[in-house]
């Protein structure tokens, strides 16, 4: 929920610069894509050489400090709702908001802990997609270390052994795509809060066909699998995959007034309906079938730049789920299950006290524009 209403949660208008090593779909010349140096215009920390900074210093925290005491007063009560039990920790992969810490703070704490490995794939939403002509293709960085509250997080060698395993035609390697995004970074200064050691593979998705998300998938998922064999990794114990979502965007300003323009029935009506997703496509065995539901649910099929439900993650998700599905198969693991265990709103607890800490947020929250907040955690092997 960034950035309302100059571009009506960045979610919604769907936009950052670098090194592309697959070619940007041909933009009009009223949208040249944005430089490198406007991207980091923008940034609360501009990225500087080989070390990407931060997009976000208002919502998210920027120094020890705020980040050990977010991680404090986020444990405290009332604890976000509890749609079933949670896993040991260890799980193979999260769905894991990405909004203001004062608002969806409670349920990041409740999900982080739940990853044990050192190295996690982010799976991010590529918001601004469309101001860089983006499409089909998987978002890399080039950095060598990304910057966080807590120190540098240090981007794998993984990615390079990636990057070499998968069809050239499937990448973007671009900074300013990178730079210009949140929904990474709010998720990896938790990760680095809570295990100093961990590094990332930060990867964005922008707009692709249910078809070009499978191939995708399967092409990174085998070469994640092979990577981590010759590596001697296990999935869950030595890497995660942590897809990055907020839920249902309510509100005028986002569009999307399917029960009316707010309130508390609108409210409710909303709600639940992002329960069903949570309890339904987003639980149990994963698989394609599921990761397609859930894609038609959010998004026009025919034309994926249409919203049909404004999640953050409708791309993201059915990628991720994909992605977790092949690696665990080529692996010769089972299946992934997932586990609904978290779930908030914009409006469903207190905000965390932050502001004495020098946060704040990027977007009010009430009961005519709101945001929620879904967490899940996936297991390999049953329940």
């Amino acid at each position: 929920m960034k950035r309302v209403p100059a571009f009506f949660c960045a979610c919604l208008l769907a936009c950052h610069p670098g090194f592309a090593q697959a070619s940007l779909s041909t933009l009009p010349v009223a949208l040249q894509r944005p430089t490198a140096d406007e991207v980091r215009k923008s940034m609360g920390i501009p990225s500087q050489g080989d070390l990407r900074g931060q997009q976000d210093a208002v919502g998210f925290a920027s120094t020890p400090n705020q980040m050990a005491k977010v991680w404090e007063r986020a444990a405290l009560p009332p604890a976000p709702e509890a749609l079933g039990p949670m896993p040991p920790p260890g799980v193979a992969g999260l769905i894991c908001p990405h909004d203001d810490y004062l608002y969806a703070g409670r349920v990041y704490r409740r999900l982080i802990p739940l990853v044990k490995a050192r190295t996690v794939v982010l799976v991010g939403v590529f918001h601004k997609y469309r101001r860089f002509g983006a499409k089909n293709a998987l978002v890399f960085d080039p950095y060598r270390v990304w910057r966080s509250p807590d120190g540098e997080i240090p981007v794998s060698g993984l990615r390079e052994d990636l990057l070499k395993r998968i069809p050239a035609m499937d990448v973007l390697q671009d900074a300013a795509m990178q730079d210009s995004e949140h929904s990474v970074e709010a998720i990896a200064y938790w990760l680095k809060h809570q295990d100093p050691s961990v590094e990332i593979v930060p990867i964005l998705l922008p707009s692709a066909s249910f078809e070009r998300f499978q191939e995708l998938a399967s092409h990174l998922g085998r070469a994640l699998a092979e990577s981590m064999r010759a590596r001697g990794w296990t999935l869950g114990r030595d890497l995660a995959i942590v897809i990055s979502s907020d839920g249902i965007h309510y509100g005028e300003d986002f569009k999307y007034t399917p029960h009316g323009s707010g309130g508390v029935q609108a409210y409710t009506e909303a709600v639940e309906r992002d329960r069903q997703l949570l309890k339904g496509p987003l639980a149990g065995s994963v698989t394609p079938a599921k990761a397609r539901a859930f894609y038609e649910a959010v998004v026009n099929p025919q034309d994926p730049d249409q919203y049909r439900m404004p999640w953050c993650g409708r791309f993201s998700i059915p990628f991720g789920l994909l992605l977790l599905d092949e690696t665990a198969r080529s692996l010769g693991r089972p299946a992934p299950v997932g586990h609904p265990v978290a779930f908030g709103t914009s409006i469903s607890s207190p905000q965390i006290q932050v502001r004495d800490l020098g946060l704040g947020v990027t977007a009010e929250a009430n009961l005519y524009h709101f945001v929620s907040y879904p967490g899940v955690a996936y297991t390999l092997g049953g329940p």
